[in-house]
Protein backbone atom coordinates (compact mmCIF):
# COMPACT_ATOMS: atom_id res chain seq x y z
CA UNK A 1 0.00 0.00 0.00
CA UNK A 2 1.36 3.43 -0.94
CA UNK A 3 1.74 5.87 1.93
CA UNK A 4 -0.40 9.02 1.57
CA UNK A 5 1.58 12.22 1.98
CA UNK A 6 0.58 15.84 1.99
CA UNK A 7 0.79 17.52 -1.44
CA UNK A 8 3.53 20.16 -1.30
CA UNK A 9 4.56 23.07 -3.49
CA UNK A 10 7.64 22.23 -5.55
CA UNK A 11 10.86 22.55 -3.58
CA UNK A 12 9.29 21.78 -0.19
CA UNK A 13 9.74 18.55 1.70
CA UNK A 14 6.58 16.41 1.90
CA UNK A 15 5.33 15.43 5.33
CA UNK A 16 7.48 12.64 6.79
CA UNK A 17 10.13 12.72 4.06
CA UNK A 18 12.85 14.02 6.36
CA UNK A 19 12.30 11.14 8.83
CA UNK A 20 12.37 8.56 6.03
CA UNK A 21 15.52 10.06 4.60
CA UNK A 22 17.29 9.91 7.95
CA UNK A 23 16.08 6.41 8.68
CA UNK A 24 14.20 7.52 11.79
CA UNK A 25 10.51 7.65 12.38
CA UNK A 26 8.34 9.54 14.79
CA UNK A 27 5.29 8.01 16.42
CA UNK A 28 2.14 9.06 14.63
CA UNK A 29 -1.12 10.10 16.26
CA UNK A 30 -3.80 7.39 16.06
CA UNK A 31 -5.90 7.75 12.95
CA UNK A 32 -9.67 8.07 13.04
CA UNK A 33 -10.46 5.66 10.22
CA UNK A 34 -13.98 5.93 8.78
CA UNK A 35 -15.66 2.56 8.91
CA UNK A 36 -14.05 1.68 12.26
CA UNK A 37 -15.89 0.68 15.39
CA UNK A 38 -18.84 2.96 16.09
CA UNK A 39 -18.31 4.94 12.88
CA UNK A 40 -20.21 4.97 9.58
CA UNK A 41 -18.72 3.09 6.63
CA UNK A 42 -16.10 4.95 4.65
CA UNK A 43 -16.95 6.13 1.15
CA UNK A 44 -14.89 4.51 -1.59
CA UNK A 45 -11.80 6.57 -2.33
CA UNK A 46 -9.56 6.20 -5.34
CA UNK A 47 -6.46 8.27 -5.71
CA UNK A 48 -6.54 10.26 -8.97
CA UNK A 49 -3.96 9.55 -11.64
CA UNK A 50 -0.86 11.69 -11.52
CA UNK A 51 -1.11 14.86 -13.58
CA UNK A 52 2.48 16.11 -14.01
CA UNK A 53 1.42 18.81 -16.45
CA UNK A 54 -0.40 20.61 -13.64
CA UNK A 55 2.69 21.02 -11.46
CA UNK A 56 4.08 24.19 -13.10
CA UNK A 57 0.68 25.88 -13.03
CA UNK A 58 0.23 24.92 -9.37
CA UNK A 59 3.67 26.26 -8.51
CA UNK A 60 2.93 29.60 -10.15
CA UNK A 61 -0.48 29.80 -8.45
CA UNK A 62 0.99 29.05 -5.01
CA UNK A 63 3.60 31.72 -5.53
CA UNK A 64 1.05 34.50 -5.89
CA UNK A 65 -1.94 33.54 -3.72
CA UNK A 66 -2.60 34.30 -0.08
CA UNK A 67 -4.34 32.03 2.40
CA UNK A 68 -7.45 33.75 3.78
CA UNK A 69 -8.77 30.94 5.97
CA UNK A 70 -7.27 27.86 7.63
CA UNK A 71 -9.69 24.97 8.09
CA UNK A 72 -8.77 22.73 11.05
CA UNK A 73 -9.61 19.21 12.10
CA UNK A 74 -10.24 18.70 15.83
CA UNK A 75 -9.03 15.22 16.91
CA UNK A 76 -5.25 14.93 17.24
CA UNK A 77 -4.96 18.33 15.59
CA UNK A 78 -6.48 21.15 17.62
CA UNK A 79 -6.77 18.77 20.56
CA UNK A 80 -4.20 16.30 21.94
CA UNK A 81 -6.51 13.32 21.60
CA UNK A 82 -9.85 12.13 20.26
CA UNK A 83 -12.86 14.02 21.61
CA UNK A 84 -15.38 11.16 21.50
CA UNK A 85 -12.97 8.71 23.13
CA UNK A 86 -11.95 10.94 26.03
CA UNK A 87 -14.70 10.10 28.51
CA UNK A 88 -15.61 12.75 31.06
CA UNK A 89 -12.44 14.78 30.54
CA UNK A 90 -11.95 16.05 26.97
CA UNK A 91 -8.39 16.28 25.66
CA UNK A 92 -6.43 19.48 26.23
CA UNK A 93 -5.64 21.88 23.40
CA UNK A 94 -2.46 21.21 21.48
CA UNK A 95 -0.13 24.06 22.56
CA UNK A 96 1.56 24.35 19.17
CA UNK A 97 -1.75 24.54 17.31
CA UNK A 98 -3.15 27.07 19.82
CA UNK A 99 -0.08 29.22 19.23
CA UNK A 100 -0.50 28.96 15.47
CA UNK A 101 -4.16 29.96 15.76
CA UNK A 102 -3.24 33.12 17.64
CA UNK A 103 -0.32 33.98 15.36
CA UNK A 104 -2.26 33.56 12.12
CA UNK A 105 -5.30 35.44 13.48
CA UNK A 106 -3.04 38.40 14.27
CA UNK A 107 -2.19 38.53 10.54
CA UNK A 108 -5.89 38.73 9.59
CA UNK A 109 -6.23 35.06 8.63
CA UNK A 110 -9.56 33.44 9.47
CA UNK A 111 -10.05 30.04 11.08
CA UNK A 112 -12.74 27.40 10.49
CA UNK A 113 -13.40 23.84 11.62
CA UNK A 114 -14.20 20.75 9.53
CA UNK A 115 -14.58 17.74 11.81
CA UNK A 116 -16.29 14.35 11.99
CA UNK A 117 -17.51 15.17 15.47
CA UNK A 118 -20.66 16.58 17.07
CA UNK A 119 -20.99 20.39 17.24
CA UNK A 120 -20.17 20.25 20.96
CA UNK A 121 -16.63 19.23 20.03
CA UNK A 122 -16.18 22.41 18.00
CA UNK A 123 -17.49 24.54 20.87
CA UNK A 124 -15.07 22.81 23.24
CA UNK A 125 -12.14 23.23 20.83
CA UNK A 126 -12.87 26.95 20.57
CA UNK A 127 -12.95 27.31 24.35
CA UNK A 128 -9.83 25.16 24.85
CA UNK A 129 -7.73 27.00 22.25
CA UNK A 130 -9.17 30.46 22.90
CA UNK A 131 -9.67 30.90 19.16
CA UNK A 132 -12.59 32.31 17.20
CA UNK A 133 -13.85 30.26 14.24
CA UNK A 134 -15.63 32.01 11.38
CA UNK A 135 -17.34 28.81 10.19
CA UNK A 136 -17.88 25.32 11.60
CA UNK A 137 -18.78 22.14 9.70
CA UNK A 138 -19.38 19.03 11.84
CA UNK A 139 -20.65 15.80 10.30
CA UNK A 140 -19.77 12.50 8.67
CA UNK A 141 -19.64 13.73 5.08
CA UNK A 142 -16.47 14.16 3.03
CA UNK A 143 -14.11 16.86 4.27
CA UNK A 144 -13.94 18.27 0.74
CA UNK A 145 -17.67 18.96 0.92
CA UNK A 146 -17.18 20.70 4.25
CA UNK A 147 -14.48 22.92 2.73
CA UNK A 148 -16.72 23.81 -0.21
CA UNK A 149 -19.50 24.88 2.17
CA UNK A 150 -17.08 26.90 4.31
CA UNK A 151 -15.76 28.74 1.24
CA UNK A 152 -19.32 29.50 0.12
CA UNK A 153 -20.34 30.70 3.59
CA UNK A 154 -17.35 33.03 3.80
CA UNK A 155 -17.70 34.11 0.14
CA UNK A 156 -14.07 33.23 -0.65
CA UNK A 157 -12.51 30.87 -3.18
CA UNK A 158 -11.28 27.39 -2.28
CA UNK A 159 -7.87 28.46 -3.58
CA UNK A 160 -7.57 30.76 -0.56
CA UNK A 161 -8.03 27.87 1.92
CA UNK A 162 -5.48 25.84 3.85
CA UNK A 163 -6.50 22.54 5.47
CA UNK A 164 -4.85 20.96 8.52
CA UNK A 165 -5.67 17.35 9.48
CA UNK A 166 -3.70 14.55 11.16
CA UNK A 167 -5.34 11.86 9.00
CA UNK A 168 -3.55 11.10 5.70
CA UNK A 169 -6.84 9.80 4.25
CA UNK A 170 -8.60 13.11 4.86
CA UNK A 171 -5.67 15.09 3.48
CA UNK A 172 -5.58 12.93 0.35
CA UNK A 173 -9.35 13.22 -0.18
CA UNK A 174 -9.28 17.03 0.06
CA UNK A 175 -6.14 17.28 -2.07
CA UNK A 176 -7.69 15.12 -4.79
CA UNK A 177 -10.95 17.11 -4.88
CA UNK A 178 -9.36 20.55 -4.50
CA UNK A 179 -5.74 20.58 -5.75
CA UNK A 180 -5.69 24.33 -5.16
CA UNK A 181 -6.11 23.95 -1.37
CA UNK A 182 -2.88 24.04 0.65
CA UNK A 183 -3.05 20.74 2.60
CA UNK A 184 -0.94 20.32 5.73
CA UNK A 185 -0.29 17.83 8.51
CA UNK A 186 -0.19 19.32 12.04
CA UNK A 187 3.58 18.99 12.31
CA UNK A 188 3.98 21.07 9.13
CA UNK A 189 2.07 24.08 10.46
CA UNK A 190 4.98 25.75 12.26
CA UNK A 191 7.14 25.77 9.12
CA UNK A 192 4.25 26.65 6.82
CA UNK A 193 3.43 29.74 8.88
CA UNK A 194 6.60 31.27 7.44
CA UNK A 195 5.68 30.55 3.83
CA UNK A 196 4.62 33.43 1.53
CA UNK A 197 1.06 32.06 1.39
CA UNK A 198 0.61 33.06 5.03
CA UNK A 199 2.38 36.40 4.72
CA UNK A 200 0.38 39.44 5.72
CA UNK A 201 0.71 42.17 3.10
CA UNK A 202 0.12 44.67 5.88
CA UNK A 203 -1.70 44.33 9.20
CA UNK A 204 -4.41 46.97 9.13
CA UNK A 205 -7.19 47.65 11.62
CA UNK A 206 -9.54 45.74 9.31
CA UNK A 207 -7.15 42.76 9.32
CA UNK A 208 -6.94 42.68 13.10
CA UNK A 209 -10.75 42.71 13.36
CA UNK A 210 -11.43 40.28 10.50
CA UNK A 211 -12.58 37.43 12.75
CA UNK A 212 -14.89 39.80 14.62
CA UNK A 213 -16.35 41.11 11.36
CA UNK A 214 -17.08 37.61 10.07
CA UNK A 215 -18.85 36.81 13.34
CA UNK A 216 -21.01 39.90 12.75
CA UNK A 217 -21.61 38.67 9.20
CA UNK A 218 -22.94 35.39 10.57
CA UNK A 219 -25.40 37.21 12.87
CA UNK A 220 -26.45 39.51 10.02
CA UNK A 221 -27.22 36.64 7.67
CA UNK A 222 -29.27 34.87 10.34
CA UNK A 223 -31.27 38.07 10.93
CA UNK A 224 -31.81 38.51 7.18
CA UNK A 225 -33.14 34.97 6.84
CA UNK A 226 -35.66 35.70 9.61
CA UNK A 227 -36.64 39.06 8.10
CA UNK A 228 -39.93 39.11 6.20
CA UNK A 229 -39.30 41.98 3.77
CA UNK A 230 -37.13 42.59 0.73
CA UNK A 231 -33.34 42.84 0.75
CA UNK A 232 -33.49 46.63 0.46
CA UNK A 233 -35.89 46.82 3.41
CA UNK A 234 -33.59 44.64 5.48
CA UNK A 235 -30.51 46.74 4.67
CA UNK A 236 -32.37 49.86 5.77
CA UNK A 237 -33.73 48.22 8.93
CA UNK A 238 -30.21 47.03 9.84
CA UNK A 239 -28.95 50.61 9.85
CA UNK A 240 -26.68 50.15 6.82
CA UNK A 241 -24.37 53.12 6.24
CA UNK A 242 -22.14 53.40 3.17
CA UNK A 243 -19.77 56.37 3.09
CA UNK A 244 -17.89 57.26 -0.11
CA UNK A 245 -15.09 59.78 0.42
CA UNK A 246 -11.83 60.97 -1.11
CA UNK A 247 -8.89 58.73 -0.21
CA UNK A 248 -5.98 60.08 1.81
CA UNK A 249 -2.40 58.90 2.16
CA UNK A 250 -3.36 57.29 5.49
CA UNK A 251 -5.65 54.94 3.54
CA UNK A 252 -2.87 53.58 1.31
CA UNK A 253 -1.96 50.54 3.49
CA UNK A 254 -5.59 49.37 3.55
CA UNK A 255 -5.99 49.99 -0.20
CA UNK A 256 -2.85 47.95 -0.82
CA UNK A 257 -4.24 45.14 1.35
CA UNK A 258 -7.52 45.21 -0.59
CA UNK A 259 -5.71 45.06 -3.93
CA UNK A 260 -3.63 42.09 -2.76
CA UNK A 261 -6.48 40.11 -1.19
CA UNK A 262 -9.46 40.77 -3.49
CA UNK A 263 -10.02 38.63 -6.56
CA UNK A 264 -13.81 38.46 -6.98
CA UNK A 265 -14.13 42.27 -7.13
CA UNK A 266 -10.84 43.43 -8.62
CA UNK A 267 -10.99 44.97 -12.08
CA UNK A 268 -7.19 44.92 -12.42
CA UNK A 269 -6.94 41.23 -11.53
CA UNK A 270 -3.71 41.86 -9.63
CA UNK A 271 -2.19 43.42 -6.55
CA UNK A 272 -1.27 47.10 -6.73
CA UNK A 273 1.84 48.40 -4.96
CA UNK A 274 1.58 51.07 -2.25
CA UNK A 275 3.75 53.45 -4.26
CA UNK A 276 1.42 53.10 -7.27
CA UNK A 277 -1.64 53.77 -5.12
CA UNK A 278 0.01 56.80 -3.52
CA UNK A 279 0.84 58.18 -6.97
CA UNK A 280 -2.80 57.77 -8.02
CA UNK A 281 -4.00 59.80 -5.02
CA UNK A 282 -1.74 62.73 -5.90
CA UNK A 283 -2.12 62.55 -9.69
CA UNK A 284 -4.00 65.37 -11.48
CA UNK A 285 -7.28 64.55 -13.23
CA UNK A 286 -7.53 61.37 -11.15
CA UNK A 287 -9.94 60.69 -8.32
CA UNK A 288 -9.44 57.97 -5.72
CA UNK A 289 -12.29 57.28 -3.32
CA UNK A 290 -12.73 54.81 -0.48
CA UNK A 291 -15.93 53.06 0.52
CA UNK A 292 -16.69 52.45 4.20
CA UNK A 293 -19.44 50.15 5.44
CA UNK A 294 -21.12 49.72 8.79
CA UNK A 295 -24.49 48.71 10.24
CA UNK A 296 -26.08 47.68 13.52
CA UNK A 297 -24.14 44.40 13.48
CA UNK A 298 -20.67 45.91 13.16
CA UNK A 299 -18.22 48.26 11.46
CA UNK A 300 -16.44 46.76 8.42
CA UNK A 301 -14.22 49.79 7.86
CA UNK A 302 -12.89 50.39 4.34
CA UNK A 303 -14.36 47.68 2.10
CA UNK A 304 -13.73 49.13 -1.35
CA UNK A 305 -12.13 51.75 -3.54
CA UNK A 306 -12.40 53.23 -7.01
CA UNK A 307 -9.84 55.08 -9.14
CA UNK A 308 -11.13 57.18 -12.05
CA UNK A 309 -9.34 59.34 -14.59
CA UNK A 310 -11.07 62.07 -16.61
CA UNK A 311 -10.25 61.87 -20.29
CA UNK A 312 -10.48 64.86 -22.69
CA UNK A 313 -12.97 63.02 -24.90
CA UNK A 314 -15.61 63.16 -22.17
CA UNK A 315 -15.01 59.66 -20.82
CA UNK A 316 -14.54 58.86 -17.15
CA UNK A 317 -12.30 55.77 -17.11
CA UNK A 318 -12.36 53.54 -14.04
CA UNK A 319 -8.76 52.38 -13.82
CA UNK A 320 -9.23 50.31 -10.67
CA UNK A 321 -12.38 49.03 -8.95
CA UNK A 322 -12.10 46.73 -5.95
CA UNK A 323 -14.35 45.57 -3.15
CA UNK A 324 -14.03 43.19 -0.21
CA UNK A 325 -16.06 39.98 -0.43
CA UNK A 326 -17.58 40.93 2.96
CA UNK A 327 -19.61 43.57 1.10
CA UNK A 328 -21.19 40.99 -1.25
CA UNK A 329 -24.97 40.97 -1.11
CA UNK A 330 -25.15 44.25 0.82
CA UNK A 331 -25.76 46.64 -2.09
CA UNK A 332 -22.36 48.32 -1.82
CA UNK A 333 -20.83 47.64 -5.25
CA UNK A 334 -24.08 48.70 -6.94
CA UNK A 335 -24.17 51.91 -4.90
CA UNK A 336 -20.55 52.71 -5.83
CA UNK A 337 -21.17 52.18 -9.55
CA UNK A 338 -24.34 54.30 -9.36
CA UNK A 339 -22.46 57.12 -7.62
CA UNK A 340 -19.62 57.05 -10.20
CA UNK A 341 -22.16 57.27 -13.03
CA UNK A 342 -24.05 60.14 -11.36
CA UNK A 343 -20.80 61.99 -10.63
CA UNK A 344 -19.66 61.65 -14.24
CA UNK A 345 -23.00 63.05 -15.44
CA UNK A 346 -22.73 66.03 -13.08
CA UNK A 347 -19.24 66.74 -14.44
CA UNK A 348 -20.52 66.71 -18.03
CA UNK A 349 -18.91 63.41 -19.04
CA UNK A 350 -20.68 61.45 -21.75
CA UNK A 351 -19.87 57.95 -20.49
CA UNK A 352 -18.16 55.85 -17.82
CA UNK A 353 -15.78 53.10 -18.97
CA UNK A 354 -14.58 50.31 -16.68
CA UNK A 355 -11.48 48.43 -17.77
CA UNK A 356 -11.78 44.89 -16.48
CA UNK A 357 -9.33 42.00 -16.70
CA UNK A 358 -11.39 38.84 -17.24
CA UNK A 359 -10.68 35.95 -14.89
CA UNK A 360 -12.66 33.01 -13.58
CA UNK A 361 -12.57 34.60 -10.14
CA UNK A 362 -14.03 38.04 -10.90
CA UNK A 363 -17.35 36.91 -12.41
CA UNK A 364 -19.10 38.62 -9.41
CA UNK A 365 -17.71 41.94 -10.64
CA UNK A 366 -19.10 41.32 -14.13
CA UNK A 367 -22.47 40.54 -12.55
CA UNK A 368 -22.35 43.87 -10.72
CA UNK A 369 -21.45 45.72 -13.93
CA UNK A 370 -24.33 44.01 -15.77
CA UNK A 371 -26.75 44.93 -12.99
CA UNK A 372 -25.57 48.56 -13.16
CA UNK A 373 -26.18 48.81 -16.92
CA UNK A 374 -22.59 48.50 -18.19
CA UNK A 375 -21.96 46.71 -21.49
CA UNK A 376 -18.91 45.79 -23.57
CA UNK A 377 -19.50 46.49 -27.27
CA UNK A 378 -17.74 45.25 -30.42
CA UNK A 379 -15.13 48.02 -30.20
CA UNK A 380 -14.27 46.86 -26.69
CA UNK A 381 -13.57 43.27 -27.77
CA UNK A 382 -11.72 40.87 -25.52
CA UNK A 383 -7.97 41.15 -25.88
CA UNK A 384 -5.82 38.02 -25.55
CA UNK A 385 -2.63 37.46 -23.64
CA UNK A 386 -1.97 36.97 -19.95
CA UNK A 387 -4.43 39.69 -18.98
CA UNK A 388 -7.34 39.24 -21.38
CA UNK A 389 -9.93 41.88 -20.68
CA UNK A 390 -12.68 44.13 -21.94
CA UNK A 391 -14.00 47.64 -21.43
CA UNK A 392 -17.53 47.92 -20.03
CA UNK A 393 -19.31 51.21 -20.78
CA UNK A 394 -22.40 53.05 -19.61
CA UNK A 395 -23.61 56.33 -21.06
CA UNK A 396 -24.77 59.24 -18.93
CA UNK A 397 -27.46 60.37 -21.35
CA UNK A 398 -29.91 57.71 -20.17
CA UNK A 399 -31.89 57.92 -16.89
CA UNK A 400 -29.41 57.90 -14.03
CA UNK A 401 -29.49 55.23 -11.31
CA UNK A 402 -30.82 56.19 -7.89
CA UNK A 403 -28.85 55.90 -4.68
CA UNK A 404 -30.27 54.31 -1.53
CA UNK A 405 -30.94 56.70 1.35
CA UNK A 406 -28.20 55.02 3.40
CA UNK A 407 -25.39 56.15 1.05
CA UNK A 408 -23.43 59.31 1.85
CA UNK A 409 -21.22 60.50 -0.99
CA UNK A 410 -19.73 63.71 -2.44
CA UNK A 411 -22.21 65.70 -4.52
CA UNK A 412 -25.23 63.76 -3.28
CA UNK A 413 -28.03 64.99 -1.01
CA UNK A 414 -28.29 63.31 2.37
CA UNK A 415 -31.47 61.49 1.33
CA UNK A 416 -31.99 59.87 -2.07
CA UNK A 417 -34.83 57.91 -3.59
CA UNK A 418 -35.05 54.20 -4.26
CA UNK A 419 -35.23 52.24 -7.44
CA UNK A 420 -38.30 51.15 -9.36
CA UNK A 421 -39.41 47.65 -10.21
CA UNK A 422 -39.27 46.59 -13.83
CA UNK A 423 -42.25 45.18 -15.71
CA UNK A 424 -43.00 41.51 -15.45
CA UNK A 425 -43.67 39.47 -18.57
CA UNK A 426 -45.90 36.51 -19.25
CA UNK A 427 -44.79 32.93 -18.84
CA UNK A 428 -43.65 31.22 -22.03
CA UNK A 429 -45.58 28.49 -23.75
CA UNK A 430 -44.76 25.18 -22.01
CA UNK A 431 -44.02 23.75 -25.47
CA UNK A 432 -41.22 26.31 -25.91
CA UNK A 433 -37.84 24.44 -25.95
CA UNK A 434 -36.63 26.27 -22.82
CA UNK A 435 -39.94 25.94 -21.02
CA UNK A 436 -38.97 22.80 -19.16
CA UNK A 437 -35.87 24.54 -17.76
CA UNK A 438 -37.92 27.34 -16.19
CA UNK A 439 -39.27 25.22 -13.35
CA UNK A 440 -35.83 24.07 -12.28
CA UNK A 441 -34.44 27.61 -12.40
CA UNK A 442 -37.29 28.81 -10.18
CA UNK A 443 -36.50 26.13 -7.61
CA UNK A 444 -32.79 26.95 -7.76
CA UNK A 445 -33.46 30.67 -7.18
CA UNK A 446 -35.87 29.97 -4.33
CA UNK A 447 -33.36 27.66 -2.69
CA UNK A 448 -30.41 30.05 -3.04
CA UNK A 449 -32.30 33.03 -1.65
CA UNK A 450 -34.52 31.29 0.89
CA UNK A 451 -37.50 33.09 -0.69
CA UNK A 452 -40.25 30.60 -1.42
CA UNK A 453 -42.21 33.15 -3.46
CA UNK A 454 -39.57 32.98 -6.22
CA UNK A 455 -40.73 29.43 -6.98
CA UNK A 456 -43.66 31.09 -8.78
CA UNK A 457 -41.63 33.82 -10.50
CA UNK A 458 -42.82 34.90 -13.94
CA UNK A 459 -40.35 34.07 -16.70
CA UNK A 460 -40.35 37.70 -17.87
CA UNK A 461 -39.51 39.28 -14.52
CA UNK A 462 -36.16 41.16 -14.65
CA UNK A 463 -33.67 39.33 -12.44
CA UNK A 464 -31.84 42.56 -11.62
CA UNK A 465 -35.12 44.38 -10.90
CA UNK A 466 -36.66 45.01 -7.52
CA UNK A 467 -38.77 41.83 -7.50
CA UNK A 468 -35.71 39.54 -7.52
CA UNK A 469 -32.86 42.02 -6.82
CA UNK A 470 -30.21 39.62 -8.08
CA UNK A 471 -26.89 40.72 -6.59
CA UNK A 472 -23.34 39.57 -7.31
CA UNK A 473 -23.34 36.96 -4.53
CA UNK A 474 -26.62 35.30 -5.49
CA UNK A 475 -25.77 35.68 -9.18
CA UNK A 476 -22.45 33.88 -8.70
CA UNK A 477 -24.12 31.03 -6.83
CA UNK A 478 -26.81 30.84 -9.54
CA UNK A 479 -24.21 30.59 -12.32
CA UNK A 480 -22.34 27.86 -10.42
CA UNK A 481 -25.55 25.87 -9.98
CA UNK A 482 -26.48 26.32 -13.66
CA UNK A 483 -23.09 24.95 -14.70
CA UNK A 484 -23.39 22.05 -12.24
CA UNK A 485 -26.95 21.14 -13.22
CA UNK A 486 -27.03 21.92 -16.96
CA UNK A 487 -23.33 21.86 -17.90
CA UNK A 488 -23.53 25.40 -19.31
CA UNK A 489 -20.83 27.96 -18.44
CA UNK A 490 -22.79 31.20 -18.84
CA UNK A 491 -19.98 33.51 -17.72
CA UNK A 492 -17.51 31.81 -20.05
CA UNK A 493 -19.61 32.36 -23.17
CA UNK A 494 -21.71 35.48 -22.46
CA UNK A 495 -19.38 38.45 -21.89
CA UNK A 496 -22.09 40.90 -20.81
CA UNK A 497 -24.16 38.25 -19.00
CA UNK A 498 -27.21 39.35 -20.96
CA UNK A 499 -28.63 35.86 -20.40
CA UNK A 500 -29.43 36.99 -16.85
CA UNK A 501 -31.90 39.64 -17.99
CA UNK A 502 -34.88 37.46 -17.02
CA UNK A 503 -35.60 33.89 -16.05
CA UNK A 504 -36.82 33.33 -19.60
CA UNK A 505 -33.65 34.62 -21.26
CA UNK A 506 -31.52 32.46 -18.97
CA UNK A 507 -33.60 29.38 -19.81
CA UNK A 508 -33.35 30.18 -23.54
CA UNK A 509 -29.57 30.57 -23.27
CA UNK A 510 -29.26 27.21 -21.48
CA UNK A 511 -31.42 25.50 -24.09
CA UNK A 512 -29.45 27.15 -26.90
CA UNK A 513 -26.20 25.83 -25.45
CA UNK A 514 -27.59 22.31 -25.35
CA UNK A 515 -28.20 22.23 -21.59
CA UNK A 516 -30.89 19.88 -20.34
Amino acid sequence: MTEATTPQPPGRTPHGASQRASGTTQPQAPLRCPGGEGQPPAPPFRAPPARPSEAPARAADVARRLVKCVVWDIDNTLLDGVYLESGDTPPAANPAMAGALSDLASRGILHAIASKNPPQAAAYAAAATGASFAAVECGWGAKSGALARIAAELAIGTDTLAFVDDDPYERAEVGAEFPEVLVLAPDEVAEAAGWPEFGAVVVTDEARRRGEMYAARRHRRAAERAFGGSREEFLASAGTQVTIAAATMADVPRLHELAARTRQFNSAGRAVAEAELAAMITAPDTDVVTVRLRDAFGDDGIVGACVTSHDPDGTWTVRLLMMSCRAMGRGVIGALLAWVTRSAARAGAREVAVRCVLTERNVPLRLALTGAGFRAGPRDGVQGGEEAGAVFRRGTGVPLPALPAWVQAPGEPEQAGGGAAGPAGADPDPAWPAGEVIGELRQILAGLTGRDELAGLSAGTPLFGEAVALDSLTGTLLLREVERRFGVDVAGTDLNLDALATLGTLAAFIAGQGGS
